[in-house]
């Protein structure tokens, strides 16, 4: 029985990655870098149809969670840009400035947020959905710690702010480093296919590799802040408790 009830919460998030590698990453490398030479698609066809998979998909995802989701209308933008600067067939180098406009943005509304009252950081790092943030709050304030929090926090900030930047600088050469043929020819469509490619090597893995930095560094110094484990204030642990006194 409880194989059979694990399987039903396992397989929509291994089945969403799946299907936003496919959406966003193979079918249209696929497409761009096979099928858009002039005895198939062609250049200009060749990309709509391409870019079309992931805007698509991009769009049945906001319909789905039901929230607007402000990452995903970047890459839904992104997208966009990238078949305008095709289709208009202008120079090459917009996409590699496109491609890191778009990282370097988040970063910028990272680092700017932290002077607001809303820190992106908080949203990104302390998911309410994981955390039981109240419960978090409250064992910093009783321990007096809120302001060594606050320093947390800042240095959080830049971390995932530096993660951002990191891709945009990445995203930058790589553009730069493949995507050299006129737009509107066959030569670029099969290099956008590339870098595409190989963006989540390239580009991905590193700016994870920073993200879960910082995300580690945060849970170690909430460990300290609270003298408690952070298993204490995840959310299914409300449940446990409740289970162990009845």
């Amino acid at each position: 029985m409880a194989q059979t009830q694990s399987n039903p919460k396992n397989s929509p998030k291994q089945g969403g990655f799946l299907a936003n590698l496919a959406f966003n990453i193979i079918i249209p490398v696929v497409i761009l870098m096979r099928f858009s030479g002039p005895e198939h698609l062609g250049p200009a066809l060749g990309v709509v149809v391409a870019l079309a998979f992931p805007i698509g998909y991009g769009l049945y995802d906001l319909k789905r969670s039901g929230k607007i989701n402000g990452f995903s209308i970047l890459g839904i933008i992104s997208v966009l840009l990238t078949g305008g600067i095709s289709l208009l067939e202008l120079d090459p180098q917009y996409i590699a400035i496109k491609e890191a406009a778009v990282p370097g943005v988040i970063g910028l509304a990272v680092l700017i947020s932290q002077f607001t009252r809303f820190p992106l950081v908080r949203k990104l790092l302390l998911n309410d959905a994981v955390l039981d943030i109240p419960k978090l709050y409250a064992a910093i304030a009783e321990r007096g710690t809120v302001e060594a929090f606050n320093r947390v926090l800042k240095v959080a900030t830049y971390m995932v702010a530096g993660a951002f930047f990191l891709s945009a600088t990445l995203n930058y050469i790589l553009a730069r480093m493949i995507v050299v043929s006129p737009a509107g020819t066959t030569e670029f469509n099969q290099e956008l296919g590339r870098m595409t490619a190989l963006s989540f090597p390239v580009i991905a893995l590193p700016t994870m590799i920073v993200m879960f930095s910082a995300i580690f560094y945060l849970f170690y110094q909430l460990k300290k802040l609270t003298g408690e484990s952070v298993e204490n204030f995840l959310r299914g642990n409300d449940n446990d408790d409740a289970n162990g006194e009845s």
